[in-house]
Order: C-alpha cells, then structure tokens, then sequence
C-alpha cells in the first residue's frame, strides 16, 4: 500500500503526511500530530516542521500528481468499468460484478455499498466514489489479489473533484439523469456536465454505453457509442413480464433475440440487468453465457430488497430522489393486487426542493404514506417534515418521526397482497442524527418484526 496519508490518525512510522484543506477540515491542524504519529515527511502549505517538508501551493493537486506519475502505470493491466447517472448506479455495477463473479473472471466492486472482491466485502467506504489516495489504494488491493475487471461507480461529486485522476476506463455506462445533489450542483445544468466528465477519463478505443430512454441519454455520446433501452437501439429491449418474485425479459443484439428470467422485480432493474449485460458482453463473454449465469445473480442488500410479512410483503429500497421513489411506486402498481404503503424521509443538511416533489409523487400514487426521519443531521427535523408537506395535495398520510416507529405502524398495516415500501436507506444501518451516528437498520427492522 501507498506509505503516504492524508488522516493524521492512520499515519504508521515513515509515512508521509499530505496536508490537505478540506471544506470543514484543514489538514495543517493535524501536522503536529501526524508528527508524533511517526510522520518522516509533511507536505504543506505553509509552516515549518521538525521533519522532511515540501512547501507546495496546491497540497490535494501535489497529491494527486504524485499519485498519478507514481501507480497509475500499475494499472494497465487492468480492466476498468465505470458507471455514471443518478439512480441505478450501486444496483448495475453490483450485478455486473456477481456475473463476472459468477463467470470465474476475478473482479472488485468499488461503491456505495462498500469494497467487494470476486463477491465477497471486504470493508465499507467513506463515498460512493472515494477520494483518490483511498481509490488508489483500493486499486493496488484489487491487484495484489490477482483482480483483473474493476467495477466501479463514478459519482458527479468525484468528477468534478477530479477524484478518478490517472484512470481510464475501457467501458463506462450513463444510467439516467434526474433531479438530486443540487445544494451541490446549483442547476441540472451543471449537475449534467459534471456526469458528462467521465467522457473524459475513456480508453480511446472504450466503449461508452449509454441508455437512451433517459432524456440525456444521448449527451453521453462518444465516438465508441452503444445504446440500450426500449427505444431501437444496441441493446434492444422488447418486452418483460413480472411474477411474485422474478422479472421475464425479452430483448435483441444484432437481430438475435433472447429471453431471460431474472432474479429482479421492477422496471427500472431491467435498465440495470441490461446495462450489467452489455459491461460483460463487451469485455468478451457471449451473451448465452451471460444468461446461464443470471439465475445466480441478486440485486444487493437494500435494493429492492423483498420480504414476506403476513400475507403481504415489505420491500426495502435505498429510493431517495423523487425520480426513484415514482418508479419505484409505479413499479409496484403494475403488479398491484394490494395496497400500497410508502414509507420515506428526506436528508437533512441536502438539497430541499426535491422534498415537496417526494411529498407530492408519494401520497399521490400510494394508497397511504408515513413520513419519518431520513438522516436530519443537523436540521430540524420538523422543517424538514414541512418542506415535504407543501407539496401533498392529499390527506392520506401520518407523520411519525421516529424511523423504528414508523416501520413497525406500516408492518402492522400489511393485509393480504398488500405490499409495503420503505425507501430512502437500503443497505445504510444508521441513522444520522445532528452529527450523531445511531444504528438503525431498516431490514432489522422488519425482520425483528416478522420474529416478534
């Protein structure tokens, strides 16, 4: 691993100590301890130390120049897979890993979720995309354990923030492009272009693949360019069919037709099976071996997670942007026998216009809604509640803040058929409340209840 550190409280004797300002944090507050630690060199700013100091005006740019000119010929062994968009990131770059997994091609996951090699996690990440010292070294992991296809999810935050410096994707992949993350973006405008910036860290002779049912679809264009969706393209899909607990896909490549039965509810996880397809169709597998390996493959924990409770059933979904939580919902209509329960939240501390949406798409398309906690932060939570609420036309909904609370009245609620959503938090096993972090799982949740 990389003997260089940018947290004073990893630093082993001879490291490196790279002093970074952060947006709540600034690196050259921690020197001194860094020191102690057994820091033998610092990089900074500004100042003087009792050990080996490089004075630069750009510590975070020394750093990834460094990292760049140092490692990143390491990687051309490598495959890379990235995959850009606001929602169906984790679940697509998670099911192309279970198939090369399942295809005995040795791979990692790099995510949401957390860091996963050949199926197995190995240990949760600070971002979706890390900053670039914690990727690098992620990376160098990967190849110490003989990984040849790296997967990874490419956040806007981590193009705009040059975090993937020195990588070079051979695929990359643009899901969709809905409102989010605009306390950080400003407009969509930006939040566009900051997306359209993984164009830039493609292998010249790499594949872009690109759904083209989603408005911005086609900005994603390259000069290797492939398409998927409904609409006539590369990756056609034609038609699908749901059970109780699968998906039937039919779809055509190059005029040859296929049919799967796959392991996933709802529409939009035909988009993320499509999209995992054509990433391990173009690094070489053909597509009946792909197919022969999809009754094995799962969406991760917290996707669209189903479990039976009564005669109804719970679904568990991390859906926290107004566009997830609609097709979630409209999802679960197509297959409605039922009643539908919706249980969100929003982030506090996040961008607040996407509240009145949610409000508005939950209660209008759910039978009944429970509004609850979502992470507050560090904003009142009853503020948060009101933002929602001016945007909810209707009376069929309850407000109870505590999250455990709220989980356990929708369980009560389930009758025969009916189907309840929580959404907003999947796989998260936490609750973040002012900057206090309280375990909270919504899945043991349910489970609990179901033990009960």
């Amino acid at each position: 691993m990389i003997n260089i550190k940018t947290d004073s409280r990893k630093v082993l004797p001879g490291d490196t100590f790279v002093a970074i300002k952060g947006y709540t944090v600034d690196g050259h507050d921690f020197i001194n301890d860094a020191i102690k630690n057994g820091a033998t060199k610092i990089i900074a700013e500004y100042g003087e130390y009792d050990v080996e100091t490089v004075i630069t005006d750009n510590t975070e740019e020394y750093l990834r120049k460094y990292l760049i000119e140092n490692y990143s010929t390491k990687f051309n062994d490598i495959k890379f897979i990235g995959i850009t968009g606001t929602n169906g990131k984790t679940t697509t770059a998670y099911l192309t890993s279970k198939m090369l997994t399942e295809l005995n091609i040795n791979n990692s996951y790099i995510g949401t979720i957390g860091f996963y090699i050949n199926g197995e996690f190995i240990r949760e990440l600070p971002n979706t995309t890390p900053e670039i010292l914690t990727l690098y070294n992620l990376i160098l992991e990967s190849i110490e354990n003989n990984v040849n296809v790296i997967v990874m999810e490419v956040s806007s935050h981590s193009l705009s923030l040059n975090r993937i410096s020195g990588i070079k994707f051979d695929i990359a992949g643009f899901t969709n492009l809905t409102i989010d993350h605009l306390d950080y973006h400003k407009t969509m405008e930006n939040y566009l272009d900051a997306k359209k910036l993984i164009l830039n860290y493609i292998k010249d002779d790499g594949i872009m693949i690109s759904n083209i049912d989603d408005p911005y679809g086609l900005e994603f264009k390259y000069k290797n360019f492939k398409t998927l969706g409904f609409n006539k393209s590369d990756y056609h899909i034609i038609d699908y069919s749901f059970t109780n607990l699968t998906t039937n896909i039919s779809f055509e490549i190059n005029n040859q037709k296929y049919e799967v039965e796959t392991n996933l509810l709802n529409k939009f996880n035909i988009y993320n099976y499509i999209t995992a397809l054509a990433f391990v169709n173009n690094l070489g597998v053909d597509i009946e071996e792909i197919l022969k390996i999809t009754n094995k493959v799962y969406a991760p924990s917290g996707r669209n997670e189903i479990i039976s409770v009564n005669d109804g059933k719970a679904i568990i979904d991390y859906a926290h942007t107004p566009d997830a939580l609609e097709k979630i919902i409209l999802s679960t209509l197509e297959n409605k026998q039922g009643k539908i329960i919706t249980i969100f939240g929003c982030g506090g501390n996040r961008d607040p216009k996407k509240r009145p949406i949610m409000g508005n798409l939950a209660t209008e398309l759910s039978d009944y809604v429970i509004l609850t906690n979502d992470n507050p932060r560090c904003e009142d939570e009853t503020n948060i509640i009101k933002d929602i609420l001016s945007g909810i036309k209707t009376n069929n909904y309850e407000i109870i803040y505590d999250r455990a609370l709220a989980i356990k009245k929708g369980l009560d609620m389930i009758g025969k058929n009916d189907t309840l959503l929580i959404l907003g938090k999947g796989h998260e096993d936490y609750q973040i409340i002012g900057h206090e972090k309280i375990h909270l799982s919504d899945k043991e949740e349910v489970l609990k209840y179901k033990k009960d």
